[in-house]
């Protein structure tokens, strides 16, 4: 605290939604007592075991077995940062996981990290890790929901569900509430890890934009000029439309959407009345 550094009082960017950005003390603890944002959680652990045995079950090769000779492009799988053994389909494997988790078969809180570069697939389920729920976003058309790809896997019946919850004890059978929401794959919890290999948008209606812009024909290099001009003379006029998320349509797929772009301040923050108004 004496030090007179200040990069280990800076806000880091991956701090993002897990650490609160405005409360910290002044003076000599200023940037270093940090407090949780809003609906933030930390991992208490789950055992490993599990999941090392289902995976030798998937055809993953334990590394006393493994010849890096007859497969040299296999992916590297680590459970706690310890290497375990190599996939030769780490796609299908990543995905499998994610529907366990997705389904609460696994821990909500084990983290799956798939660096495709590197070829690693990096599995954590200790504790300590500081983690954050957000919406789930479909991935491919969902036949049994109805769910087009690329909307959010929360529908009107999970609302109705939690609108019911307002008239049943939260120890009854018929009892949604957020579990409910976790055991539908409709929020997961996501650590600084696997938020990296993440693409979150800011909100729903962020979401539908993106998709309705997916949907048209690419734009020519004299129409992208004209849509540049429009949105100069709206913003002079319009004065929430330089906030407002510019739609790159570049971009393959969100994975998650944040639940409210509030939950990134902690409870002290929280109750300031228009913080993003306030001089």
């Amino acid at each position: 605290r004496d030090g007179k550094l200040a990069k280990p009082r800076q806000l880091h960017n991956t701090h993002w939604g897990l650490v609160c950005p405005a409360e910290t003390p002044e003076g000599q603890a200023c940037g270093l007592v940090k407090n949780l944002s809003l609906m933030c959680y930390v991992s208490v652990g789950t055992p490993a075991d599990p999941i090392k045995d289902f995976m030798i079950q998937r055809n993953m090769e334990v590394l006393e077995e493994y010849d890096p000779a007859s497969s040299p492009f296999a992916t590297k799988i680590f459970i706690n940062g310890t290497w375990v053994g190599v996939h030769q389909d780490p796609k299908h494997l990543v995905s499998l996981v994610q529907d366990l988790r997705r389904k609460s078969i696994i821990s909500h809180e084990v983290s799956l990290v798939r660096d495709i570069r590197d070829r690693e697939f990096k599995i954590f389920s200790d504790a300590g890790r500081v983690m954050r729920p957000l919406f789930v976003v479909e991935q491919e058309d969902n036949p049994e929901t109805g769910a087009a790809k690329g909307s959010l896997v929360l529908n009107k019946e999970h609302i109705r569900r939690l609108e019911a919850d307002q008239n049943l004890n939260p120890a009854d059978e018929e009892y949604f509430g957020w579990d409910g929401l976790q055991h539908s794959g409709v929020i997961e919890y996501l650590d600084a890890e696997e938020e990296e290999t993440a693409m979150i948008c800011m909100s729903p209606e962020d979401l539908e934009e993106y998709r309705e812009a997916k949907k048209k024909p690419k734009k020519t290099e004299e129409e992208l000029h004209q849509e540049k001009l429009e949105r100069l003379e709206e913003a002079t006029t319009d004065l929430n439309a330089r906030v407002k998320t510019k739609i790159n349509t570049d971009i393959n797929m969100y994975t998650h959407c944040e639940i409210h772009p509030s939950m990134l301040l902690g409870i002290c923050a929280s109750i300031i009345p228009f913080p993003d108004h306030n001089q």
